[in-house]
């Protein structure tokens, strides 16, 4: 990738920004970031951007005009930027390459990626698949949207290594070229549609991930979600699935309650449910996905077995916190949608005492209230999506007396929930919502909540 002398344009300071920036200027390109909110906007990145500034990148903020584009041979996007904002379809308009930090990494890395997209259960299982590919490679990364720059990724890993990514639907905006040697699609429920404007074109930017794959590629579906099972009609590679419900003769599924795959007329058992580090139904289909995916990668059963075994899951999703007087406490701030709650409920025998609410998705709650009604005895409400939530439950039969509302402070529904259980009850924080109404993330989420219930007394 040859970016010597060229002018590059990276939109968007967020981490994948940064890293596209630093990677475009060591490979020798004249570099400008710009992000359209204020330096001031930026507290905790005064060190990154004078490191940027060290190595010649220019930084415009605020306001971006097309003079931005003038003379650009590259524009780099990151996944938090819709690709329908100005700069972005002048950019196209004037025919310069736009394209994701994803897919600069994709030009960049030398070993095969395994990738793993869905709406619920990627960071669980490629965090999974991470560690079974270090069973069997010598070197092994893990990037995309879990956190870390895939694009640092890339550069990093040999090619006698493996990749495994975590790839959203926001880093497929501008991708076109992206082609994982195996590529995972978990599950598709409704979610960023203010983002991609209907489920179905969401639907169409998770396909973008396998659209450039062959024959000699592998493509693993979930057999048991409708929408992704459909999805190997319009797959150019060899199609795997992995199934929780359904006996299947190639792929990964359960028989009896034994992880098995099943590969060229070979059945190869892993380790039974109750064996599994990870609890809950949704955490057997994730590890299926795992497994079959890090088998079509070279792992070999033996390699994978001890490590499923072992692994206890993410942080923030359905994470053990403490009990207290009998009352088990979850951390499930990842839960940023009703799919995800919903599958954290179904964890749980009744008695739950549910802390939900915050940045308001608008999306539908009537299967979210059916798992509440059975399941939930207290229903505590936080931050700006309360009132919706609400009358949303008391809609749909669910009691006035067991609903609490806990305004925007985490620390009164921490306080409600302790109030309210009583032992062998647990209290999940599962909130089916974003969390920028009061965070600045999910995981600031779920550690407030962590910290509060490790004072409690």
């Amino acid at each position: 990738m040859d970016l010597t002398g060229k002018k590059v344009l990276i939109i968007g300071a967020g981490i994948s920004g940064f890293a596209a920036a630093k990677i475009t200027r060591r490979l020798g390109a004249q570099v400008t970031l710009s992000d359209a909110k204020n330096e001031a906007d930026f507290k905790d990145s005064e060190e990154s951007f004078a490191e940027l500034r060290d190595m010649g990148v220019a930084l415009v903020f605020g306001p971006q005009s097309e003079e931005l584009l003038d003379g650009v041979s590259l524009v780099i996007v990151s996944p938090a930027v819709p690709a329908r904002i100005p700069l972005i379809q002048a950019a196209y308009q004037r025919k310069i390459r736009v394209a994701s930090e994803v897919e600069l990494a994709y030009r960049l890395k030398k070993a095969p990626i395994c990738a793993v997209t869905g709406t619920n259960g990627k960071t669980t299982t490629v965090t999974l698949l991470g560690l079974l590919l270090e069973a069997h490679f010598d070197k092994v990364g893990v990037g995309g949207n879990i956190g870390v720059p895939l694009s640092e990724v890339a550069l990093e890993i040999p090619a006698d290594g493996c990749i495994a990514a975590e790839i959203s639907s926001y880093q497929m905006e501008v991708t076109e070229e992206f082609h994982p040697r195996v590529a995972t699609v978990l599950n598709v429920t409704p979610d960023h549609i203010v983002r991609h404007g209907s489920i179905e074109e969401y639907q169409r930017m998770k396909e973008r991930m396998f659209a450039q794959q062959n024959s000699k590629d592998f493509l693993v579906l979930n057999y048991d979600d409708d929408r992704v099972k459909d999805m190997a009609n319009r797959a150019s590679a060899h199609v795997v699935f992995f199934s929780r419900q359904v006996h299947l003769h190639e792929g990964a599924y359960l028989e009896g309650d034994m992880l098995t795959i099943a590969w060229n007329g070979e059945d190869y058992p892993l380790c039974t449910i109750g064996e599994l580090g990870i609890k809950g139904a949704h955490n057997v289909e994730n590890a299926l996905a795992a497994v079959m995916s890090a088998f079509l990668a070279g792992c070999t059963a033996e390699e994978m077995i001890p490590v499923l075994k072992s692994f206890r899951g993410v942080e923030h999703r359905i994470e053990y916190v403490r009990t207290l007087n009998g009352v088990e406490y979850y951390n499930d701030s990842k839960a940023t949608n009703t799919d995800s709650a919903i599958k954290a409920l179904e964890t749980f025998a009744d008695g739950i005492v549910l802390l939900a609410g915050g940045d308001d998705k608008m999306t539908d709650l009537t299967d979210f209230l059916v798992r509440v009604k059975e399941r939930v005895t207290d229903l505590v409400l936080v931050g700006a999506a309360a009132d919706r939530f609400e009358q949303e439950a008391l809609k749909h039969g669910y009691p006035a007396e067991h609903i609490h509302r806990a305004g925007f402070s985490m620390e009164k529904a921490v306080e409600l929930a302790h109030d309210l259980a009583k032992a062998p009850q647990v209290v999940l924080l599962s909130p089916a919502c974003a969390s920028f109404d009061m965070y600045n993330g999910m995981a600031e989420r779920g550690r407030h909540f962590k910290d509060l219930v490790d004072k409690l007394q």
